[in-house]
């Protein structure tokens, strides 16, 4: 009997231990510290730690401890490359990050941005899309501004449900002012441009004119706008504004002022 089995099932380690796979800790590789949750990219390493930096170009130090990172989303153990990395040219996204390579864009969060309308998603995709994926921030168009305050309290905003909200026109004393009073949650932030419309927000020498024309009161601005530069339609005019916007280059800075305080409060920790 005691030979019928074989040896004992029991005797060494017979459970399967789990592995930590070693990766390479190659430039613009993007992890994560398990403790801190620190999120950035690899860039180098100073005194036997591997040094990430993240989105807003801020640098921190991490000692290459087994199981010390997150690699989308898993634990790995980074290593130094045994070759010497090559220098390569750091690509920028259309809003002027560095961008990171190999990375799957974020499952979306509770967080929001709105922007007035479909024209203002555009153009905000257009910029700063590849931030805003690997974030994980959806930006949702609104149709108008008039009832933010009814539309703020069906979002119920919260610690972790903060909302940005990006409005056109909106200067001193206009009704974009008066209507951005009413809300007053901390965990909203609205900012804006003092454009009429979004499509001013795009520099004119990107469209190869000299300066937008204006338009006289009473007159809307849209069909004004085609009028004085002879093209039939605003649906003809958009797609041509946003087929020469490559970058954050081509649009006014208050635009993109706005845009980036939006993205860090939506992205700030609760």
């Amino acid at each position: 009997m005691a030979g019928r089995y074989g040896e004992d099932v029991l005797a060494g380690d017979w459970r399967r231990r789990k592995v930590t796979p070693e990766v390479d800790a190659e430039p613009d590789l993007v992890v994560e510290d398990a403790d801190s949750g620190f999120c950035g990219a690899v860039v180098g390493f100073d005194s036997g730690a591997v040094v990430l930096e993240d989105r807003h170009g801020k640098r921190r130090n991490f000692p290459l401890l087994p199981a010390a990172f997150l690699l989308d989303g898993r634990p790995v153990t980074l290593r130094r490359p045994t070759r010497a990395p090559v220098p390569t040219a750091r690509r920028r996204t259309a809003s002027g990050s560095v961008a990171v390579a190999n990375v799957r864009a974020q499952v979306a969060k509770a967080s929001r941005i709105w922007v007035e309308g479909i024209h203002d998603a555009a153009l905000v995709e257009r910029i700063w899309g590849d931030d805003l994926r690997i974030e994980g921030v959806v930006v949702e168009p609104l149709d108008g501004i008039d009832e933010l305050d009814a539309e703020v309290r069906d979002f119920g905003p919260g610690p972790t449900r903060r909302l940005g909200v990006l409005v056109d026109h909106l200067v001193p004393g206009s009704k974009e002012s008066r209507i951005v009073a009413r809300v007053n949650s901390p965990y909203v932030l609205v900012t804006g441009h003092p454009y009429v419309d979004v499509w001013q927000a795009v520099k004119p020498a990107a469209l190869g004119i000299a300066a937008w024309p204006v338009v006289p009161p009473g007159r809307p601005w849209k069909e004004g706008v085609c009028a004085a530069l002879g093209v039939a339609e605003p649906a003809d005019m958009w797609r041509h504004i946003l087929s020469r916007v490559n970058s954050f280059a081509d649009v006014e800075t208050p635009l993109i002022n706005a845009m980036e305080r939006l993205i860090d409060f939506v992205t700030e920790p609760a």
